[in-house]
Protein backbone atom coordinates (compact mmCIF):
# COMPACT_ATOMS: atom_id res chain seq x y z
CA UNK A 1 0.00 0.00 0.00
CA UNK A 2 2.79 2.44 0.91
CA UNK A 3 4.53 1.74 -2.41
CA UNK A 4 1.32 2.46 -4.36
CA UNK A 5 0.81 5.75 -2.50
CA UNK A 6 4.42 6.69 -3.22
CA UNK A 7 3.95 5.91 -6.94
CA UNK A 8 0.76 8.00 -7.04
CA UNK A 9 2.67 10.90 -5.50
CA UNK A 10 5.45 10.53 -8.07
CA UNK A 11 2.89 10.45 -10.89
CA UNK A 12 1.17 13.61 -9.65
CA UNK A 13 4.51 15.41 -9.33
CA UNK A 14 5.76 14.37 -12.78
CA UNK A 15 2.51 15.42 -14.49
CA UNK A 16 2.58 18.72 -12.60
CA UNK A 17 6.18 19.42 -13.65
CA UNK A 18 5.31 18.63 -17.26
CA UNK A 19 2.23 20.87 -17.29
CA UNK A 20 4.19 23.76 -15.78
CA UNK A 21 6.87 23.41 -18.45
CA UNK A 22 4.26 23.14 -21.22
CA UNK A 23 2.49 26.30 -20.10
CA UNK A 24 5.74 28.26 -20.23
CA UNK A 25 6.76 26.66 -23.54
CA UNK A 26 3.38 27.59 -25.03
CA UNK A 27 4.40 31.24 -24.66
CA UNK A 28 7.65 30.74 -26.56
CA UNK A 29 9.88 30.25 -23.52
CA UNK A 30 11.91 27.01 -23.30
CA UNK A 31 13.48 27.81 -19.91
CA UNK A 32 11.28 25.47 -17.85
CA UNK A 33 12.05 22.50 -20.10
CA UNK A 34 15.74 23.33 -20.08
CA UNK A 35 15.71 23.53 -16.28
CA UNK A 36 13.93 20.16 -16.12
CA UNK A 37 16.38 18.47 -18.48
CA UNK A 38 19.48 16.73 -17.16
CA UNK A 39 22.92 17.21 -18.69
CA UNK A 40 22.79 13.79 -20.40
CA UNK A 41 19.32 14.29 -21.92
CA UNK A 42 18.54 12.55 -25.23
CA UNK A 43 15.93 14.27 -27.40
CA UNK A 44 13.97 13.07 -30.44
CA UNK A 45 11.94 15.57 -32.46
CA UNK A 46 9.95 14.82 -35.64
CA UNK A 47 11.37 17.98 -37.23
CA UNK A 48 14.92 16.65 -36.95
CA UNK A 49 16.60 13.85 -38.85
CA UNK A 50 18.67 12.69 -35.87
CA UNK A 51 18.41 12.64 -32.12
CA UNK A 52 20.16 15.22 -29.99
CA UNK A 53 22.40 14.22 -27.11
CA UNK A 54 23.14 16.45 -24.15
CA UNK A 55 21.79 19.62 -22.65
CA UNK A 56 24.09 21.81 -24.76
CA UNK A 57 22.55 20.53 -28.01
CA UNK A 58 19.02 20.79 -26.63
CA UNK A 59 19.66 24.34 -25.41
CA UNK A 60 20.95 25.43 -28.82
CA UNK A 61 17.88 23.90 -30.51
CA UNK A 62 15.41 25.45 -28.07
CA UNK A 63 17.08 28.86 -28.29
CA UNK A 64 16.35 28.92 -32.02
CA UNK A 65 12.66 28.37 -31.18
CA UNK A 66 12.53 30.99 -28.40
CA UNK A 67 9.65 33.39 -28.99
CA UNK A 68 8.32 31.43 -31.97
CA UNK A 69 5.86 29.12 -30.19
CA UNK A 70 2.45 30.57 -29.35
CA UNK A 71 -0.14 28.04 -28.25
CA UNK A 72 -3.55 29.42 -27.25
CA UNK A 73 -4.46 26.35 -25.23
CA UNK A 74 -3.54 22.71 -24.92
CA UNK A 75 -4.97 19.41 -23.78
CA UNK A 76 -2.78 16.78 -22.16
CA UNK A 77 -4.69 13.61 -22.96
CA UNK A 78 -4.49 10.43 -20.89
CA UNK A 79 -1.16 11.02 -19.15
CA UNK A 80 0.29 7.85 -17.66
CA UNK A 81 3.28 7.67 -15.34
CA UNK A 82 5.01 4.34 -14.74
CA UNK A 83 7.43 4.80 -11.87
CA UNK A 84 9.98 3.18 -9.68
CA UNK A 85 11.63 4.93 -6.76
CA UNK A 86 14.12 6.85 -8.91
CA UNK A 87 12.83 6.58 -12.48
CA UNK A 88 9.53 7.53 -14.11
CA UNK A 89 8.21 7.26 -17.66
CA UNK A 90 5.53 9.75 -18.66
CA UNK A 91 3.46 9.12 -21.79
CA UNK A 92 0.66 11.29 -23.11
CA UNK A 93 -1.04 12.68 -26.18
CA UNK A 94 -1.08 16.42 -26.62
CA UNK A 95 -3.39 18.65 -28.61
CA UNK A 96 -2.00 22.15 -29.11
CA UNK A 97 -4.37 24.82 -30.40
CA UNK A 98 -3.12 27.85 -32.33
CA UNK A 99 -6.09 29.82 -33.59
CA UNK A 100 -8.11 27.46 -35.81
CA UNK A 101 -5.26 24.95 -36.10
CA UNK A 102 -4.79 21.92 -33.89
CA UNK A 103 -1.50 20.05 -33.72
CA UNK A 104 -1.64 16.50 -32.36
CA UNK A 105 1.39 14.98 -30.70
CA UNK A 106 2.56 11.84 -28.94
CA UNK A 107 5.10 12.29 -26.16
CA UNK A 108 7.21 9.97 -24.06
CA UNK A 109 9.57 11.34 -21.43
CA UNK A 110 11.81 9.54 -18.99
CA UNK A 111 12.48 11.30 -15.69
CA UNK A 112 15.25 10.31 -13.27
CA UNK A 113 15.51 11.39 -9.64
CA UNK A 114 18.98 12.77 -8.97
CA UNK A 115 21.10 12.81 -5.82
CA UNK A 116 19.46 16.01 -4.54
CA UNK A 117 15.96 14.55 -4.97
CA UNK A 118 15.09 16.51 -8.14
CA UNK A 119 13.28 14.85 -11.03
CA UNK A 120 15.08 15.57 -14.32
CA UNK A 121 14.22 14.61 -17.89
CA UNK A 122 16.80 12.26 -19.39
CA UNK A 123 14.92 11.27 -22.54
CA UNK A 124 12.22 12.98 -24.62
CA UNK A 125 10.53 11.62 -27.73
CA UNK A 126 7.99 13.76 -29.60
CA UNK A 127 6.12 12.49 -32.65
CA UNK A 128 3.26 13.82 -34.71
CA UNK A 129 0.02 11.86 -34.65
CA UNK A 130 -0.58 10.46 -38.11
CA UNK A 131 -3.10 7.64 -37.78
CA UNK A 132 -3.04 5.01 -40.49
CA UNK A 133 -6.82 5.00 -40.57
CA UNK A 134 -8.72 1.78 -41.14
CA UNK A 135 -5.80 -0.07 -42.70
CA UNK A 136 -4.91 -1.78 -39.42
Amino acid sequence: MKNEIQKEGIAELIISLEKQALEIWNNGNPDAYLALSDTDVVYFDPMLERKMEGLDQLTAYYERARGMVHVDRYEMICPVVQATEDMAVLTFNLNSYEGDKVYKWNCTEVYRRNSVNEWKIIQTHWSLVKPLGDSM
